[in-house]
């Protein structure tokens, strides 16, 4: 008789993002409390299991959820409120005043829902986030079974969540004490940028980082700008980092568009992560990433979407498509970063920068059921001569069909199974409508 498992997926295609970057053409998923417990072809795993749920996707690709490894979720409430400006001009002038004036717990919890109904439905299925109350986006995240590491802010100047650097640090510490024990949420420091935060700070956080096994995530040669203005007085900021003892396989270096010989023999030494956000650095107009060279060095490199304010989306699937693209055009190598290795980018190498490869980001036995099932009978995918060239080259986030966390199904022919969409919608109107009679009577 069959074994019975709890889901049983039969699929025309399996992309796993194995080491051999495999394509397994009609392929089964087991699933059992919540973990993979064998791939194997359909006619096999028809004579071997039972499914309490059993799907025949006999026109989809299944593949490990896509992770999200930058962001800053609760800004879905501030898409679209200032566009096409310089970073510092859309910081300065416009992102802090209006954190300053709306950022609140019940802002972070409505629009960390907003972004992560957004996340679920376009295939990512863990996110790793930097912004205010921290707690509250780690419990959002929590209450909707989405994997997630939360990065606690940290600043020198006063922010609608700390102080100073000093308290929120301690601060942090004690979110990870909260949440340490919780399978979906990791914690970690968010030192927000090295014009951001002094020495004195990041030295602690080094210490606390050792001591405490936190990993460490922080805005780093985003432009220009920031490597001209530390370098009048001292070291680049990367060299600057590794001086404070900061760097680190635990290390997570976000954007990185500005990066020469000695920068990248650093990066390398420490087995530092990079995470590149190609669409909010094309946007904002801050550099490329060069992912081609950095790959080239061993340097992992995951992928971001930043947040929805500067980007003006959380589709990883976009980012996929324009990270493969930049690489090609920044190295004039068009073999750069090829298809499959773009898909790795957004799911294994987001996985190994957060410290959870053992648990997700491919779809291997014993790993996490976090897959997604994205449907390519569709006129823009079609014919597919290649599914992982389809995966990335056309967009994808409207193919995304269902979605499994942990193998608890998240999302059901394309529609969320945690989520009130009405209620989200609403909450999100009355939020813009607020904020935008705000900026009116400013």
């Amino acid at each position: 008789m069959p074994t019975q498992v709890d889901t049983l997926l039969h699929a025309r295609w399996v992309i796993p993002v194995d080491l051999e970057r495999s394509i397994l053409e009609h392929h089964s998923v087991a699933i059992n409390q919540g973990k993979i417990i064998a791939i194997m072809p359909s006619d096999q795993a028809k004579q071997t299991y039972q499914g309490h749920q059993e799907l025949e996707l006999d026109n989809h690709a299944l593949m490990p959820g896509l992770i999200n490894a930058h962001g800053h979720a609760a800004m879905s409430l501030f898409r679209g409120l200032a566009d096409d400006l310089p970073l510092m001009t859309w910081l300065e002038k416009h992102i802090w005043p209006a954190e300053g004036q709306w950022v609140s717990p019940d802002f972070v919890r409505d629009g960390t829902r907003l972004a992560i109904a957004e996340m679920l439905q376009s295939g990512t299925t863990c996110f790793s986030d930097m912004y205010f109350y921290p707690d509250v986006c780690a419990e959002v995240a929590s209450e909707h079974k989405v994997r997630a590491q939360v990065c606690c802010p940290i600043l020198d100047f006063p922010t609608p969540w700390a102080s100073n650097a000093e308290e929120g640090i301690h601060k942090a510490i004690e979110v990870h004490a909260d949440f340490r024990h919780n399978p979906l949420i990791n914690i970690a420091f968010g030192p927000h940028a090295p014009y951001t935060v002094s020495d004195e700070p990041l030295k602690k956080i080094a210490s606390y980082r050792e001591e405490l096994q936190i990993p460490v995530q922080m805005h780093v040669h985003e432009t220009a700008f920031e490597v001209t203005e530390a370098e009048k007085n001292g070291p680049r900021p990367i060299a600057r980092l590794e001086q404070l003892g900061l760097l680190g396989p635990d290390f997570q270096a976000v954007h990185v568009t500005q990066v020469n010989d000695e920068d990248r023999k650093i990066l390398a030494k420490y087995q530092v992560n990079v995470v590149h956000c190609p669409e909010s650095n094309l946007k904002l107009a801050s550099g490329f990433c060069p992912v081609h060279e950095l790959q080239q060095a061993g340097i992992n490199v995951a992928l971001g979407t930043d947040g929805a304010a500067s980007n003006n989306d959380l589709d990883m699937f976009g980012e996929m498509q324009n990270a493969a693209q930049l690489a090609k055009a920044v190295s004039g190598n068009a073999a750069a970063l090829p298809a499959y290795e773009a898909i790795a980018m957004a799911t294994i190498n987001g996985a190994r920068a957060l410290g959870i490869d053992d648990v997700t980001g491919s779809l291997e036995i014993g790993k996490a059921a976090d897959i997604i099932a994205l449907d390519l009978d569709q006129l823009t995918a079609l014919p597919v001569y290649n599914p992982v060239s389809q995966l990335v080259y056309t967009r994808m986030a409207d193919k995304v069909q269902h979605v499994w966390v942990n193998g608890e199904q998240l999302v059901k022919d394309k529609q969320l199974t945690q989520f009130d969409t009405d209620q989200l919608k609403q909450k999100a109107r009355e939020w813009g409508a607020k904020i935008l009679a705000g900026e009116r009577n400013d």
